[in-house]
């Protein structure tokens, strides 16, 4: 199965004429995962090679506007674009609690319905999660009236064993989220494919006398077959090792993470694609701001050993070589920094439309200890 993730906006703050606001996509199998959906997201959709009518579920890292503020529009443009449906599948949304109030209150004033079933699930976030006088009072958002075209979705909170937040769990996929610091609550997601059936052994497979045909699909899906002559084959008794799935991390905005789930989840990533607003030498500013440096992302993919770090959301100051004006900074200054902290393993700069495959794991990775 195909695997990748694309790039729509890599830029902060607000979309400019070279990066777009905050915007992801994981692809698999035709089906699309959208995390965050700054301002300008729809018009990146149109200009890539993906459809967002493909999008089935829909992630979003924080509130802050530059991650949240294109997606009633995205949505609008969905429903404009399809045909009702009465068997289709709800659009699935997760995001920090009042995600919903927002889209009901923006759909509701500005008269927009939805031609298509969509579900807001909710997570409840920590009050660690961001500095003391940011904290608001969101208990509003609880007697917030479900609009007549959403479905009833789920408050999720943090499961305390695990440190981090159960989203999806399906025959594929597990996705959950972990806690990051910011100015206001920020979460990471973990995008996981669950392990792949290991080969038949056929030689194997005809010592024990079974012929080719059906038996060999259900020992292939994990079921236990008796034989005409009453030999029971176990698939462990014919089937190599489970492949591992593979791993994709994805964080919002954040100077640091919350807790010691982060970690466990990230550890062994294929792909871990964290922020680096400002170069290492804007370090407090980016502090102060709740935001990373290179330096910050580089030691957390080191920490967690991904096998590839990318690093995206950046500040409009930093241009490709080239096009630097008066006050501006060579992107590549970013990439540097980071890739000192690794010791020269390579760090990717995130790219408007730049889509990197993800490819299937041929090994076991051993877990932390």
């Amino acid at each position: 199965m195909a695997m990748d993730v694309t790039f729509l906006g890599t830029g902060a703050a607000y979309p400019s004429p070279t990066r777009g606001a905050s915007a992801t996509v994981v692809r698999f199998e035709g089906e699309s995962w959208l995390f965050d959906c700054g301002e300008g997201t729809q018009t990146q959709f149109m200009k890539s090679h993906l459809k967002a009518g493909r999008i089935a579920k829909i992630f979003i890292t924080h509130l802050h506007g530059d991650h949240v503020f294109g997606l009633p529009g995205l949505l609008c443009t969905i429903s404009l674009q399809s045909s009702p449906a009465t068997n289709k599948l709800p659009v699935e949304i997760y995001g920090p609690l009042g995600l919903r109030s927002f889209l009901c209150r923006t759909l509701e004033l500005s008269h927009s319905q939805l031609t298509f079933p969509w579900v807001v699930h909710e997570l409840v976030p920590t009050p660690d999660q961001c500095p003391a006088e940011e904290r608001k009072e969101l208990s509003f958002v609880d007697g917030d009236k479900v609009s007549s075209e959403e479905a009833p979705g789920k408050t999720l909170r943090l499961d305390p064993l695990e440190d981090s937040y159960s989203l999806v769990d399906n025959s594929q996929f597990v996705v959950k989220a972990f806690r990051l610091f910011h100015r206001i609550p920020s979460f990471g997601f973990l995008v996981e494919e669950k392990p792949r059936p290991g080969k038949l052994n056929a030689q194997k497979l005809k010592e024990l006398g079974v012929p080719p045909g059906p038996i060999y699909g259900r020992l292939k899906d994990g079921a236990t077959v008796v034989l005409e002559n009453g030999t029971t084959i176990f698939p462990s008794d014919v089937t190599e090792d489970p492949l591992p799935g593979r791993k994709v991390c994805i964080l919002g905005d954040c100077s640091g993470i919350v807790g010691d789930g982060a970690a466990a989840l990230c550890y062994g990533a294929d792909l871990l694609v964290h922020e680096a607003t400002l170069d290492d030498a804007q370090a407090d500013k980016a502090k102060e701001h709740g935001h990373s440096t290179p330096r910050v992302a580089a030691e957390f993919a080191k920490l967690c050993k991904v096998k590839k770090l990318v690093l995206s959301h950046f500040s409009q100051r930093y241009k490709p070589a080239g096009q630097t004006g008066e006050g501006d900074v060579d992107v590549m200054e970013l990439k540097r920094q980071a890739e000192e902290v690794l010791d020269g393993q390579e760090v990717v700069l995130a790219e408007d439309f730049m889509t990197i495959d993800i490819p299937m794991k041929k090994v076991t990775i051993v877990p932390p200890n």
